[in-house]
């Protein structure tokens, strides 16, 4: 069975009602939940930019040159969610071989990752 949660819209503002409902989603509420999760003013504007944008468009390349819409130059914002403690750990995990490792280097080698992190 098919559930969604009941919403209230005025205009763009929309509220989600915590109240749950049966029936499907009339609409995709993304940007939404991206703006209540605190995302950037900037990268909210920049997605529903591109919405817009896609709305006015069939998904096939050649209508959207048909169109005479060119893609947007701006290039977007990559949000980085990790820490930069996260970032160096990855980093190491990237350009480790485990596969020549002694089983006591890589245990070593966890312990100072888990030092990163903490």
């Amino acid at each position: 069975k098919n559930y969604n949660i009941a919403v209230k819209k005025r205009g763009d503002d929309i509220t989600f009602l915590r109240r749950i409902v049966r029936g499907g989603a009339d609409d995709s509420f993304g940007i939404e939940v991206a703006k209540l999760a605190g995302l950037p003013d900037r990268v909210i504007s920049r997605a529903k930019q591109v919405l817009k944008e896609l709305e006015g468009f069939d998904s096939s390349e050649e209508e959207f040159k048909k169109q005479g819409k060119s893609q947007p130059q701006e290039q977007p914002d990559q949000m980085v969610f990790a820490p930069a403690g996260e970032q160096e750990v990855l980093q190491r995990l990237r350009e480790l071989d485990v596969n020549t490792l002694t089983p006591i280097e890589c245990m070593n080698e966890l312990f100072a990752l888990r030092r990163l992190l903490k």
